[in-house]
Protein backbone atom coordinates (compact mmCIF):
# COMPACT_ATOMS: atom_id res chain seq x y z
CA UNK A 1 0.00 0.00 0.00
CA UNK A 2 3.16 2.61 0.52
CA UNK A 3 3.59 2.23 -3.39
CA UNK A 4 0.01 2.90 -4.37
CA UNK A 5 -0.68 5.58 -7.06
CA UNK A 6 -2.78 7.45 -4.58
CA UNK A 7 -1.84 6.49 -0.71
CA UNK A 8 -1.32 9.77 0.92
CA UNK A 9 -2.10 12.32 -2.09
CA UNK A 10 -4.52 15.01 -2.41
CA UNK A 11 -6.11 16.40 -5.52
CA UNK A 12 -7.63 19.57 -5.88
CA UNK A 13 -9.97 18.70 -8.85
CA UNK A 14 -10.52 15.46 -10.90
CA UNK A 15 -8.51 16.46 -13.39
CA UNK A 16 -5.72 16.41 -11.38
CA UNK A 17 -6.08 13.37 -9.97
CA UNK A 18 -6.60 12.13 -13.61
CA UNK A 19 -3.62 13.69 -14.44
CA UNK A 20 -1.55 11.92 -11.45
CA UNK A 21 -2.21 8.67 -12.48
CA UNK A 22 -1.36 8.71 -16.33
CA UNK A 23 2.26 10.05 -14.70
CA UNK A 24 2.47 7.86 -12.35
CA UNK A 25 1.27 4.81 -14.75
CA UNK A 26 3.74 6.24 -17.54
CA UNK A 27 7.04 6.47 -14.70
CA UNK A 28 5.70 3.61 -11.91
CA UNK A 29 3.44 1.19 -12.86
CA UNK A 30 4.69 0.50 -16.72
CA UNK A 31 8.66 0.24 -16.30
CA UNK A 32 8.78 -1.38 -13.03
CA UNK A 33 9.41 -5.28 -13.47
CA UNK A 34 6.49 -7.13 -12.50
CA UNK A 35 6.24 -9.99 -9.75
CA UNK A 36 4.65 -12.34 -11.79
CA UNK A 37 6.11 -12.35 -15.03
CA UNK A 38 8.81 -10.72 -14.26
CA UNK A 39 8.98 -7.94 -17.15
CA UNK A 40 8.04 -4.79 -17.34
CA UNK A 41 4.27 -4.52 -18.49
CA UNK A 42 5.11 -1.85 -21.51
CA UNK A 43 7.29 -4.13 -22.86
CA UNK A 44 5.22 -7.12 -22.62
CA UNK A 45 2.36 -5.55 -23.94
CA UNK A 46 3.92 -4.06 -27.54
CA UNK A 47 5.14 -7.62 -27.74
CA UNK A 48 2.71 -9.47 -27.20
CA UNK A 49 -0.72 -7.52 -27.57
CA UNK A 50 -0.16 -4.11 -29.47
CA UNK A 51 -0.01 -5.62 -32.36
CA UNK A 52 -3.31 -7.58 -32.20
CA UNK A 53 -5.42 -4.35 -31.71
CA UNK A 54 -8.05 -3.61 -34.18
CA UNK A 55 -9.62 -0.57 -35.10
CA UNK A 56 -13.41 -0.37 -34.16
CA UNK A 57 -14.78 0.51 -37.10
CA UNK A 58 -16.86 3.19 -36.06
CA UNK A 59 -18.54 1.08 -33.13
CA UNK A 60 -18.44 2.93 -29.79
CA UNK A 61 -15.62 1.82 -27.52
CA UNK A 62 -16.28 -0.34 -24.85
CA UNK A 63 -18.53 1.07 -21.54
CA UNK A 64 -19.74 3.87 -22.85
CA UNK A 65 -22.96 3.16 -22.91
CA UNK A 66 -24.78 4.47 -20.21
CA UNK A 67 -28.32 3.74 -18.69
CA UNK A 68 -30.11 6.46 -17.10
CA UNK A 69 -33.19 7.43 -15.09
CA UNK A 70 -34.41 10.94 -14.80
CA UNK A 71 -37.42 12.86 -14.61
CA UNK A 72 -38.85 14.98 -16.58
CA UNK A 73 -38.13 18.93 -15.44
CA UNK A 74 -41.36 21.78 -15.56
CA UNK A 75 -38.81 23.24 -18.53
CA UNK A 76 -39.98 20.14 -20.52
CA UNK A 77 -36.15 18.77 -20.83
CA UNK A 78 -33.95 15.94 -18.42
CA UNK A 79 -30.65 16.44 -17.87
CA UNK A 80 -27.25 15.19 -18.59
CA UNK A 81 -23.45 15.91 -17.43
CA UNK A 82 -25.03 19.19 -16.73
CA UNK A 83 -26.25 19.69 -20.59
CA UNK A 84 -30.05 19.52 -20.73
CA UNK A 85 -32.24 17.66 -23.22
CA UNK A 86 -35.51 18.03 -24.80
CA UNK A 87 -38.76 16.00 -24.32
CA UNK A 88 -42.35 16.43 -24.92
CA UNK A 89 -44.15 18.64 -22.74
CA UNK A 90 -46.82 16.10 -21.85
CA UNK A 91 -44.04 13.95 -20.08
CA UNK A 92 -43.53 16.67 -17.26
CA UNK A 93 -43.17 15.49 -14.33
CA UNK A 94 -42.31 11.76 -15.31
CA UNK A 95 -40.00 9.35 -15.23
CA UNK A 96 -37.89 8.66 -18.41
CA UNK A 97 -35.15 5.93 -19.61
CA UNK A 98 -32.21 8.12 -21.09
CA UNK A 99 -29.48 5.88 -22.63
CA UNK A 100 -26.27 7.90 -23.95
CA UNK A 101 -24.20 5.87 -26.32
CA UNK A 102 -22.77 6.53 -29.56
CA UNK A 103 -22.97 10.36 -29.45
CA UNK A 104 -26.71 10.44 -29.07
CA UNK A 105 -28.89 10.65 -26.16
CA UNK A 106 -31.93 8.36 -26.16
CA UNK A 107 -35.27 9.11 -24.49
CA UNK A 108 -38.15 6.02 -23.70
CA UNK A 109 -41.12 6.80 -21.73
CA UNK A 110 -42.16 3.30 -21.32
CA UNK A 111 -41.35 1.11 -24.16
CA UNK A 112 -41.88 4.10 -26.25
CA UNK A 113 -38.94 6.34 -27.69
CA UNK A 114 -40.07 9.80 -27.25
CA UNK A 115 -36.69 11.82 -28.50
CA UNK A 116 -33.61 11.44 -29.74
CA UNK A 117 -30.50 14.21 -29.79
CA UNK A 118 -27.11 14.68 -30.48
CA UNK A 119 -24.97 14.38 -27.33
CA UNK A 120 -24.16 17.87 -26.47
CA UNK A 121 -20.46 19.56 -26.98
CA UNK A 122 -18.93 20.93 -23.79
CA UNK A 123 -21.11 21.70 -20.92
CA UNK A 124 -24.54 23.96 -19.57
CA UNK A 125 -25.87 23.33 -23.32
CA UNK A 126 -29.51 23.46 -23.99
CA UNK A 127 -30.43 20.97 -27.19
CA UNK A 128 -34.24 21.31 -28.01
CA UNK A 129 -36.65 20.10 -30.89
CA UNK A 130 -39.32 22.44 -31.04
CA UNK A 131 -41.52 19.61 -31.94
CA UNK A 132 -41.68 18.93 -28.39
CA UNK A 133 -43.06 22.45 -27.30
CA UNK A 134 -46.28 22.23 -29.50
CA UNK A 135 -49.26 23.14 -27.62
CA UNK A 136 -47.09 24.68 -24.97
CA UNK A 137 -48.34 28.60 -24.18
CA UNK A 138 -46.27 30.77 -24.64
CA UNK A 139 -43.65 29.59 -27.11
CA UNK A 140 -43.50 31.79 -29.64
CA UNK A 141 -43.80 34.91 -27.62
CA UNK A 142 -46.30 36.39 -24.63
CA UNK A 143 -49.59 34.56 -24.40
CA UNK A 144 -52.21 36.70 -26.04
CA UNK A 145 -55.71 35.79 -26.22
CA UNK A 146 -57.73 37.36 -28.89
CA UNK A 147 -60.06 39.79 -27.62
CA UNK A 148 -63.52 38.93 -26.80
CA UNK A 149 -65.93 41.16 -28.83
CA UNK A 150 -69.29 42.43 -26.70
CA UNK A 151 -72.22 41.85 -28.31
CA UNK A 152 -74.67 44.56 -29.04
CA UNK A 153 -76.86 45.80 -25.92
CA UNK A 154 -80.12 43.77 -26.55
CA UNK A 155 -83.18 43.17 -24.99
CA UNK A 156 -83.30 40.41 -22.23
CA UNK A 157 -83.24 37.08 -24.45
CA UNK A 158 -86.26 34.85 -23.77
CA UNK A 159 -84.12 31.62 -24.61
CA UNK A 160 -81.41 32.65 -21.90
CA UNK A 161 -84.45 34.50 -19.42
CA UNK A 162 -86.82 32.03 -17.08
CA UNK A 163 -89.49 32.84 -15.12
CA UNK A 164 -88.65 32.92 -11.55
CA UNK A 165 -91.55 30.44 -10.43
CA UNK A 166 -89.85 27.86 -12.39
CA UNK A 167 -86.98 28.14 -9.93
CA UNK A 168 -89.65 28.23 -7.14
CA UNK A 169 -91.06 25.13 -8.14
CA UNK A 170 -87.58 23.36 -8.66
CA UNK A 171 -86.86 24.40 -4.79
CA UNK A 172 -89.89 23.57 -3.87
CA UNK A 173 -91.34 26.71 -2.83
CA UNK A 174 -91.11 31.08 -2.96
CA UNK A 175 -88.58 32.84 -1.43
Amino acid sequence: MKKNAIAGHAFASWEAFEAHLAKWQRDVANVRVHGTTGEEPITRFERDEAHRLKPLGGRPPFGSLRELTRIVGNDCAVEVDTNSYSVPWRLIGERVAVTVAAGEVRIRHGVREVAVHKLAEGRRQRVVDCAHLDGVAGINGAVRRPAIEAPLAAPHSPALLRPLTEYEAAIGGSF
